[in-house]
């Protein structure tokens, strides 16, 4: 039997949720086919199978959030076909139903207290289905009695859809109670009648509630954790992207009919940044403690924002310095597609040593980025422009970007990050001529 395991989507990650799986017990599965999908603050993916055969077991239920590597699964790798009995499928006979106590007829007081409400995360005989951690949790932090929550998994088993949709419902808002008038005694004698004042329109509250996704609330913890543990600094420069602009130009319909992807002007400024870190190795570090960590590969990560919204991604390339603008170009479009349609592999999003951020393909001149622990260090990468600037005391017409460098002031000094900068800007200003 082979184990399959929950992965590691992250370095900070020490859990994921099965949402759901691709393959039933019994049925074959081959090596690299997608077999379940797990739902992280990293990523939302689907998880290959380590290897060839049959699903024998399926230890973890859909809905239910594990440890890394615990196991979820085991893979007859011989084939037979002979699936043991699942835990998660074949559960125990439920327990026959304690009748419910009789309990007699009296008159009740005049004003009875009002009774407690049962504890909303435990789930009653009326409750189908084992119920997950995520599930109890939602439904303790959101004071749900879950015996209201109808459920739409297997056997009426209550999903984290469901919980959502339970949320959001009774978060609407409802329309007002009509008030009905009070019929008040006739006066001997009418007094002037004055116009009634129109009454006020009744109209739905401004606002919709919805639940944030696991995703995003992992991201959010991310987030504040790497503000609360990291001394953010950022420091703009200035980049003539001029020359770079006139390669890629003369250059861009040759790449696209021989590659079939685009040229864009990323993979430029990550081959600047791969010499920009050989120079300055301690902004490829990280640190532990009171140690620092210096790397020696160097691994960037691509900052990817999903369709709609949904989350943020970083997918890593690995050894960047091994490769040319080229090979850079392609693992950015390989690992970016792969991204948003859920295909990453775990060590794919593991061991960044420093990320890269391009907010500039939605038009943003220069942000300050939040650094992306353990790293020391993120690059922000702004839109090109044409500006006019001054050249050799006269106006000219430049291809400029901003470039914003966030760095950990713990470890990285203000001079020295503008050192780095410079030697990025220098790079990116004397590109050797169509040197892809």
């Amino acid at each position: 039997m082979h184990d399959v395991v929950m992965p590691q989507m992250g370095e900070s990650i020490v859990e994921g949720t099965l949402t759901k799986w691709l393959k039933k017990p019994g049925e074959r599965v081959e090596r690299d086919e997608p077999l379940f999908e797990i739902s992280t603050d990293k990523v939302d993916t689907e998880i290959p199978s380590p290897a060839a055969g049959v699903l024998a077991q399926v230890l973890v239920e859909e809905g239910t959030t594990v440890a890394i590597n615990t196991v979820v699964a085991k893979i007859d790798e011989s084939g037979s076909g002979a699936a043991p009995a699942s835990p998660a499928i074949e559960a125990a006979p439920a327990p026959a139903p304690t009748p419910a106590p009789v309990v007699e007829k009296a008159a009740a007081p005049a004003a009875a207290p009002p009774r407690a409400a049962p504890a909303p995360a435990e789930a009653g005989p009326e409750v189908a289905g084992p119920i997950s951690p995520l599930v109890r949790r939602m439904a303790r932090e959101n004071n749900i009695d879950l015996r209201q929550v109808k459920g739409s998994g297997a056997g009426g088993r209550i999903t984290k859809q469901d919980m959502e949709a339970h949320l959001a419902a009774a978060q609407a808002p409802q329309p007002p109670t009509p008030v009905q008038p009070v019929a008040a005694p006739l006066p001997l004698s009418p007094p002037p009648v004055a116009p009634a004042a129109p009454m006020p329109r009744a109209e739905a509250a401004r606002t919709r509630v919805e639940p944030m996704g696991t995703m995003r609330q992992k991201i959010a913890e991310h987030m504040v954790f790497s503000k609360h543990t990291s001394a953010h600094v950022t420091t703009v420069h200035k980049v003539d992207m001029t020359q770079v602009v006139k390669i890629r130009e003369r250059n861009k319909a040759e790449f696209q009919a021989r590659h079939g992807f685009s040229l864009t002007f990323l993979p430029f400024i990550t081959r600047a940044t791969v010499e920009a870190l050989r120079q300055y190795p301690i902004v490829n570090a990280s640190l532990e403690g009171t140690n620092i960590l210096y790397h020696n590969e160097i691994n960037i990560g691509i900052a990817v924002a999903l369709e709609g919204g949904a989350g943020l991604i970083v997918p890593v390339i690995h050894n960047a310095d091994e490769k040319n603008v080229t090979g850079l170009q392609r693992s950015i479009v390989d690992l970016a597609t792969r991204a948003r349609s859920k295909q990453l592999k775990p060590d794919e999003v593991q061991g960044g040593t420093f990320s890269i951020t391009n907010f500039g393909s939605y038009g943003s001149l220069f942000g300050t980025p939040v650094i992306n622990q353990p790293q020391v260090a993120i690059l922000g990468v702004g839109m090109v422009n044409k500006e006019p600037v001054v050249v050799d005391d006269a106006i000219a017409i430049r291809s400029v970007c901003y470039l914003a460098l966030s760095f950990d002031h713990r470890l990285i000094d203000g001079a020295l990050a503008d050192q780095f900068m410079s030697r990025m800007k220098s790079a990116l200003e004397n590109w050797s001529e169509d040197v892809l």
